[in-house]
């Protein structure tokens, strides 16, 4: 039988399967080839993972848990408020805050492409962007919800908010219980880039 080298041919079969090390991989590729300053590379991802990312959003939450006028300018103007703390530039135009309570869950969408408010959340998940969710997130939104683990009381409203390149929202997730006293730093590692989205609650303490 003649031999089958396709695998061979597939520069994707010199990869391994897992994610990680399929990028751990291909940047070891460029970086020997001279294409990909690895000092550069690793700018790059703390800055969308940690200065960019669901941190400086995880901050706007807390802080507005904390200060009632804070919370009150924020919802007020979210635009002006994140600005003044540094989080601005291009996809964080026109922001507005919606706040989960009791009677109303908010959850975000953007049915037309994958608008994303980046400077407070960071880099979307594939999720945001796939037509699945998309789609669902208008039609059935509970469902979604409880695909992600959230089962919300028949009391509670489900309000879904449309970003587009006009508007985009963040969600202020409702405080947990039992964190009265709580720092900023603390109350921040309690929001997760999922439940500014609204589609997860902030964690326990």
């Amino acid at each position: 039988m003649p031999h089958d080298h396709h695998d061979h041919d597939d520069p994707h079969s010199l990869l391994p399967s897992d994610p990680a090390l399929r990028v751990k991989a291909l940047e070891t590729l460029l970086t020997r080839k001279g294409l990909v300053d690895p000092a550069a590379l690793d700018e790059i991802i703390d800055t969308y993972e940690n200065r960019i990312g669901p941190r400086n959003g995880a901050r706007v939450v807390a802080r507005a848990w904390m200060d009632p006028a804070f919370h009150a300018a924020l919802m007020e103007d979210a635009t002006a408020v994140v600005s003044d703390m540094g989080y601005y530039g291009r996809q964080g135009e026109h922001m507005v805050a919606v706040q989960n309570t009791d009677a109303v869950h908010n959850m975000v969408v953007c049915t037309l492409c994958s608008c994303y408010p980046w400077p407070l959340l960071g880099i979307p998940p594939g999720w945001y962007k796939s037509d699945a969710y998309r789609a669902r997130a208008v039609r059935e939104p509970r469902r979604v919800l409880a695909d992600f683990g959230v089962t919300l009381p028949e009391e509670t409203a489900v309000r879904v908010w449309d970003s587009t390149a006009e508007v985009r929202y963040l969600v202020i997730p409702k405080r947990p219980e039992g964190t009265d006293g709580m720092e900023e730093a603390a109350l921040m590692d309690l929001v997760s880039r999922d439940s500014m989205i609204g589609t997860a609650l902030a964690g326990k303490p």
